[in-house]
């Protein structure tokens, strides 16, 4: 009888610990500023009356960027220690376009790898 997919996803073992625990929390960190950075974007824009108004969008805007792009290395960086697919870590990535998505993926992926983590400890 073949396993459950959900069983099987985790083929790779964790090989560093310590490394994935430190990505583990840079990812989480990261996942908490980039969805309050994307909250502090849309409420900028909607005060602003739309994109291309100036003001704090135009100060706003890249400095948010810059918050997702460390986002998007936090994932990759835990992605490669766990073992996710590419395919996975584009969907975790794009968690940060939507508002409240990143706060989800931070929740179950952390999860998903504390759970991981605790059974590489024994």
């Amino acid at each position: 009888m073949t396993q459950p997919l959900k069983e099987t996803q985790n083929v790779s073992d964790i090989k560093d610990v310590e490394a994935t625990t430190k990505a583990l929390r840079f990812f989480k960190v990261m996942a908490i500023l980039s969805g309050l950075a994307l909250f502090v974007l849309i409420g900028i824009i909607v005060v602003n009356g739309g994109f291309g108004k100036g003001g704090a969008s135009e100060v706003w805007s890249p400095i948010h960027g810059l918050i997702y792009f460390v986002y998007v290395v936090s994932i990759a960086n835990l992605g490669f220690k766990v073992g996710w697919s590419l395919p996975k870590m584009v969907l975790i990535m794009l968690t940060g376009f939507v508002p409240l998505l990143p706060f989800w993926a931070e929740r179950r992926f952390a999860r998903e790898t504390e759970a991981r983590l605790a059974e590489a400890r024994r």
